[in-house]
């Protein structure tokens, strides 16, 4: 039996969905944008969207990962399209699909956090509240060896698991919701569980429902893109439009500096993001940490690995804040020398 379930559990909160709750943005210095260059992605044209977009696919049981982000691309008439986060060909769910220029998007969802809802189906008989100790044992850090079939070295390696919950059960079969850290096996987890049960499980279904900052409420089966797309050719770009993301959501996870204009053209020629650059910033930047910069118009620039923590960042005058990692932006929005 196929689950239609609908995430409801609105406590489960990935670590960046918390950090939002308790997010401060350090102000700089105040700046402003000219209006003459740039502007915010809200104002994106459709063709604008088709060429730096994502659309979130509901992806079905059946296909591989790859074929789905194929046959996005062949909708939308485009020659490039690009997945996030690889689901194996029965699981559905979330799957991310970056369009055309944002298919690099797809390296800072990787590393972002996952939702699952999984069903498991234990091998005897065990009581609620045996299952349900259990299930709190696997909260936090753990350790696993990666499947046979897996696209990563055999060894142990530790994982976290932000939050795992039961949400139905019927007799052997179990329905439960966990957040983990990316490149967490839900099926070896599911084994590693049966276990500790002392009993053996397996996992029956799995469905994803986060994939860092998109969730299932966001994603579009590919009849629906395919019929927003006819739609778009004949006129009326508004289903479209609700669905395709700009690559700006994509960095929703990540920690932000926001920079002014005179900044931008330098770094997209490759340039270091420099302190007296930075107009605000996000209180919770760790040195090394991935980080998004941002024009005054919330248009992304480029992603980087912070040099310096964030307090250092507004305390300083000089001093290479940002080392580019990749650039977004295309060269000339912004003159280089303004």
């Amino acid at each position: 039996m196929v689950h239609t379930w609908k995430r409801s559990n609105q406590g489960s909160l990935l670590p960046f969905e918390k950090r939002f709750e308790q997010a401060k943005i350090l102000v700089k210095e105040e700046g402003t944008t000219n209006p003459k260059y740039g502007k915010n992605p809200k104002n994106n044209t459709m063709q604008e969207l088709l060429q730096r977009g994502i659309v979130v696919i509901d992806k079905p049981p059946g296909p591989t990962s790859h074929q789905v982000a194929d046959y996005a691309k062949k909708v939308l008439k485009i020659s490039k399209a690009g997945h996030s986060g690889t689901l194996d060909p029965a699981v559905t769910g979330v799957l991310p699909v970056a369009l055309q220029k944002s298919t690099r998007i797809t390296h800072a969802l990787l590393s972002a956090g996952k939702e699952y809802v999984c069903l498991m189906h234990i091998h005897k008989d065990i009581s609620d509240e045996e299952l349900d100790a259990v299930l709190k044992k696997f909260t936090g850090k753990i350790s696993q060896l990666p499947p046979k079939k897996s696209a990563v070295k055999r060894q142990i390696r530790e994982r976290k698991i932000y939050y795992i919950n039961l949400l139905e059960r019927e007799e052997r079969d179990v329905l439960f919701i966990v957040g983990c850290q990316a490149g967490t096996y839900i099926r070896k987890l599911v084994h590693d569980i049966g276990e500790r049960l002392g009993c053996g499980a397996h996992m029956a279904e799995l469905r994803r429902t986060k994939a860092g900052p998109f969730n299932e409420d966001m994603a579009v089966t590919l009849q629906d893109l395919t019929d927003a797309f006819h739609f778009y050719k004949e006129g009326d770009e508004s289903y479209l439009r609700k669905i395709i993301y700009p690559v700006e959501f994509g960095v929703k996870h990540l920690k932000k500096i926001w920079v002014f204009d005179e900044a931008i053209g330098s770094m997209c020629h490759g340039a270091y993001l420099k302190v007296p650059g930075i107009s605000k910033l996000d209180s919770d930047i760790q040195q090394e940490d991935t980080v998004a910069v941002m024009s005054l118009k919330d248009e992304l620039v480029l992603v980087g690995k912070a040099m310096m923590h964030s307090r250092d960042m507004f305390g300083s005058k000089r001093g290479i804040a940002i080392q580019t990692q990749q650039v977004f932006m295309k060269a000339g929005v912004y003159p280089k020398d303004m």
